[in-house]
């Protein structure tokens, strides 16, 4: 967990799944990905292009060849299934939560004929106690879809929505100071074939790419060097790794009762709440999003988890089971902490077996080596 000494609390979740054409109508400005930051290296492909956008980043197939991506992509239509699993782990009390829903804007009454499916998908990672972790889970899907620009605007909307969640429980803090607490989120909204992914905190989101593992997120930890730039700017500090020697994280939800960390306001302090968000255009070859909380990610990395996941799936094709198998494994390899897996696969199939091809090695002879070869052979 985040917080040094916190004690850990219970869980709770909601289910499901959904897909709809707005990502035609979000604009951003793609550039290019910097293959450093990427987990892994990858065979190059006329489909593995990938870019990314500031402040939003991006991934896409902009780069595929115009008559190949119309024929990946045209006739490519997500199918969503979802499944989920927690674990108390070695911890006395539970502080993780998890929320599935398929239909953003039904769930909350606010759907209109004709309009399609927004899905939301989201890991919160308590500390100090599990009300901040559940109170983010319960109201920040209803202030998204409840702003004036949702669905239009939707970075914006969920930017807004992470601030104004945070200030809610704030509210909450100063009437029930029991409730005092703090939590990390990382949500996922899916929407025709886009994927939008929202992180603040060190929940983690990897995406796989045709087995390849593609993180959808980065860790707010305190020893990011961005990160430590922008809180030493603000006012904070390190000390022996934790946000001014309290919290594990340098951003999440909640912790208004720690001193010196926020402040209500235009100023902001050290601690925030502000979600880092990246863009992706969903093609035939993504398989699936695994989104778990630190404790998961203490024991995989992101592409381990990739293939741990996707070769349980091709055994089974059960998301919930993968699901359960990825916490049991991470308890088999030590972990002790909290633990929460949402997988949300966008195939009914199961991934298929990956073909590696091998290098065609040509093979040639000198002139001098024929004639020695023909000496040989006539004797």
């Amino acid at each position: 967990m985040c917080v040094k000494d916190a004690q850990e609390m219970e869980n709770l979740d909601a289910s499901s799944a959904g897909s709809w054409p707005l990502h035609d109508l979000l604009h951003t400005r793609v550039g290019n990905w910097d293959e450093r930051e990427s987990p892994v290296m990858s065979p190059t492909t006329d489909n593995d292009a990938l870019r990314a956008s500031f402040p939003l980043d991006s991934i896409s197939e902009e780069n595929a060849a115009p008559e190949k991506r119309q024929n990946i992509n045209g006739s490519f239509v997500p199918k969503l299934r979802s499944g989920e699993w927690s674990d108390i782990g070695g911890r006395p009390y539970m502080e993780d939560t998890h929320v599935c829903i398929r239909d953003l804007a039904k769930n909350y009454g606010q759907d209109k004929p004709n309009e399609d499916v927004v899905s939301f998908f989201g890991v919160f990672d308590g500390h100090g106690g599990k009300d901040a972790a559940h109170f983010v889970r319960d109201h920040l899907p209803r202030v998204i879809v409840e702003d004036a620009d949702f669905p239009l605007e939707l970075e914006k909307v969920v930017t807004r929505s992470f601030h104004e969640t945070d200030a809610a429980f704030a509210k909450t803090c100063r009437l029930e100071t029991a409730r005092s607490s703090g939590t990390t989120a990382l949500t996922a909204m899916i929407f025709g074939r886009s994927l939008l992914v929202a992180n603040a905190g060190d929940c983690r989101a990897v995406l796989s790419r045709r087995g390849i593992a593609l993180e959808m997120s980065e860790d707010h930890r305190p020893c990011c060097a961005n990160e430590r730039l922008r809180i030493e700017s603000l006012g904070g500090f390190i000390d022996d790794g934790y946000l001014n020697g309290q919290l594990g994280v340098t951003r999440a939800l909640g912790d208004w009762h720690l001193q010196g960390m926020k402040e209500m306001g235009e100023k902001a302090g050290p601690l925030s709440a502000e979600p880092e968000m990246k863009l992706i255009t969903l093609i035939r070859e993504d398989e699936f999003l695994i989104i778990g909380s630190d404790g998961i990610w203490d024991f995989f990395s992101s592409q381990n988890a990739i293939d741990f996941a996707r070769k349980k799936l091709q055994e089974h094709n059960d998301v919930r089971l993968c699901c359960k198998e990825v916490v049991e494994e991470a308890t088999k390899r030590g972990a002790m902490d909290n633990l929460t897996v949402v997988i949300v696969s966008f195939h009914s199939e199961p991934p298929p077996q990956l073909v590696v091809q091998r290098a065609r090695v040509r093979r040639s002879i000198s002139a001098e080596g024929l004639q020695n070869l023909k000496f040989h052979l006539e004797g």
